[in-house]
């Protein structure tokens, strides 16, 4: 555009570290060069159409318009010492995991790193007018991250960049249904973020029931990979395990469970299933979700209970779909 280089690291500046929402903030470029910006390009990718917020008062899930029509939420969570955003990847998801309301949409079309960074800058900007900061972000949302691999990865790299928001790499994690080629590309690359993987099953015939994508990544070829991100990267990785009853809550499962990841440098994130109109699968016991945790325990297998937020409002894990009721 005929402008000095320095303009380049004040628009950097302005979009991915002060998370400007239109040209007209950016006071340090003259009045020309934003008016030519703003004919050429689009600065806030996302628009809310809708904000739902939980009774409690600890989560808020957004519904964001994109400039093509099509639409995705996302869920800020509220803790005591965090402040969490999960976010979304795609508009939909093909990987049609069978008790995720995302996964019985079908698949839409992958979202671009602009679009996955602008869902966080969007909560980032409301955190710093109140004087609060985010603290962590979680690919969870909408889609699957590495079935959008290039764009995700560079998402997570706008997000940890030390000239952004800067958020550290150990604050972000990337969660992944098992796709296996892509955990090997991963691990290769040396990414520095956290891992983890929808495991919710021990067994091949159970895990391909409730999550197809195992028939072409079978459990054996899975935990290959993950051993091996394991021993090449020296990182802890995340196993999450949504407990369904009659299902994956059996004496069976569990044993299966700590049989392979009782030598392994991990964690285990037990998710009592969240309900959702798509799904005729119910979610286990409170006292099976205690006996899940005290065995796994016991067998000196980390592992935690995800506190449950904003199932009022559809905003738990695996319950994202745009069709949701807006209120």
């Amino acid at each position: 555009m005929g402008e000095p280089s320095y303009r380049a690291q004040q628009l950097w500046t302005a979009l991915h570290r002060n998370h400007v929402s239109s040209v007209e903030q950016i006071s340090t470029l003259s009045r020309n060069l934003r008016a030519r910006l703003d004919q050429d390009f689009e600065f806030q990718p996302l628009k809310v159409l809708k904000e739902l917020h939980s009774s409690d008062g600890s989560t808020r899930k957004a519904l964001f318009n994109l400039p093509d029509g099509q639409a995705v939420e996302s869920v800020f969570m509220l803790y005591h010492k965090r402040r969490t955003v999960c976010i979304s990847t795609q508009v939909g998801c093909a990987m049609g995991c069978a008790f995720c309301a995302t996964g019985q949409m079908g698949f839409q079309r992958n979202l671009s790193r602009g679009e996955i960074a602008a869902q966080v800058y969007h909560y980032a900007r409301e955190l710093e007018q109140s004087g609060d900061k985010l603290s962590n972000v979680v690919l969870m949302g909408m889609g699957e991250p590495f079935h959008n691999y290039e764009e995700s990865i560079q998402a997570m790299e706008l997000l940890n960049h030390a000239d952004g928001l800067n958020l550290g790499a150990r604050r972000i994690t990337v969660s992944t249904v098992g796709l296996v080629p892509q955990i090997l590309r991963y691990t290769e690359e040396k990414h520095p973020y956290r891992l983890a993987i929808s495991l919710h099953a021990a067994t091949e015939e159970l895990r391909t029931r409730l999550l197809p994508i195992n028939r072409k990544y079978p459990l054996k070829d899975l935990l290959t990979a993950c051993r091996n991100y394991v021993d090449q990267s020296g990182r802890r990785i995340t196993f999450e395990w949504a407990l369904i009853e009659n299902v994956n809550d059996t004496e069976e499962q569990l044993e299966r469970l700590i049989a392979f990841a009782g030598d392994m440098l991990c964690h285990i994130n037990l998710i009592p299933l969240n309900s959702s109109p798509q799904s005729s699968y119910h979610r286990t016991s409170s006292s099976r979700v205690d006996q899940f945790e005290k065995a796994l325990t016991e067998n000196n297998i980390s592992c935690s209970v995800r506190l449950r937020r904003g199932l009022d409002i559809h905003a738990g894990c695996g319950q994202l779909a745009v069709e949701n009721k807006y209120s």
